[in-house]
């Protein structure tokens, strides 16, 4: 394994080891202006929400590794204490790419990129009509992490209304995520699109998990069984019963009639295939049997 200390890398360098490894991150589509009203837009994917009660997101303009410059939206959300985040969908992303060059100050990044500006009910800076859902904040506090380059600018934004478009709501009013599609940012030019790796695990605190260390020491210190593995078979409440498995295997004996004079290896195996179908009970049987 490769280990290093922080300071003794560049800073280009820590900076891709920080981005390619602490990924993929959401995208703050950063919405502002500053005090003379002139309109900015950025992205910025040091972001995520921190706080629900206050509602509480947080983006950070870093200063800039190779020169050490900060960012207009940093200037503007300090001069104006405002900002309208908008969220980054996969039809949104080449123009938000593009709002992210570094045009002169008071250029307009919503005209260079094509997209509406849309008015805020609340805040002044404008929200990003293209955006699936947009976030109007004020600005409580924001927080210097340094004052060299690649140096990071906390900003803590309090939501003061948020607008999400009907098309990506359920008949509840929750979020379609899959509808949403979301992109997020990677190291270097890599983005990843959420609905292509979207996958469902049963939450912990939905049912107290029995956990991996009263596991039978075969099943624990299994070659076949992945780290993934004995987390599912971790999280179920209860082990089955013995009767439970004898009905299973009695069931199972007529596909593997070998089944009962099986290894551990070879019920390892089976064990797996069933895992990788998301029936974890069966699984369990398999390995008590």
């Amino acid at each position: 394994m490769a280990s290093f200390i922080p300071n003794t890398l560049s800073t280009s360098k820590l900076h891709s080891y920080l981005l390619s490894a602490v990924a993929p991150r959401p995208i703050a589509f950063a919405s502002t202006i500053d005090a003379n009203e002139n309109v900015n837009l950025s992205p910025f994917s040091f972001f995520n929400v921190f706080s629900a009660n206050p509602p509480i997101l947080i983006f950070s303009p870093a200063r800039r590794v190779r020169d050490n410059t900060t960012k207009h939206t940093l200037h503007n959300v300090e001069a104006t204490k405002e900002v309208v985040i908008n969220v980054v969908n996969y039809d949104l992303v080449h123009q938000m790419s593009l709002a992210s060059t570094e045009y002169p100050e008071a250029v307009n990044e919503f005209e260079k990129a094509g997209l509406h500006m849309l008015e805020s009910d609340i805040v002044k800076p404008f929200r990003v009509a293209e955006s699936p859902v947009q976030f109007e904040c004020k600005v409580n506090e924001i927080i210097k992490l340094g004052t060299e380059g690649g140096a990071g600018n906390l900003v803590i934004c309090e939501v003061v209304k948020l607008h999400i478009d009907d098309d990506f709501l359920n008949e509840d009013k929750t979020i379609n995520q899959n509808k949403l599609d979301l992109v997020a940012r990677a190291g270097g030019s890599l983005y990843s699109r959420a609905n292509k790796g979207f996958f469902e695990i049963p939450k912990p605190l939905s049912n107290l998990g029995i956990g991996v260390d009263i596991f039978p020491d075969h099943v624990k210190n299994s070659m076949i069984l992945t780290g993934n593995n004995l987390g599912m078979l971790g999280n179920v409440e209860t082990l089955p019963s013995k009767d439970e498995v004898d009905a299973f295997v009695n069931d199972l004996g007529a596909r593997y009639p070998k089944i009962k004079e099986a290894t551990h290896r070879e019920k390892h195996t089976l064990a797996r295939k069933y895992l990788s179908f998301g029936d974890v009970q069966s699984a369990w049987k398999i390995l008590l049997s």
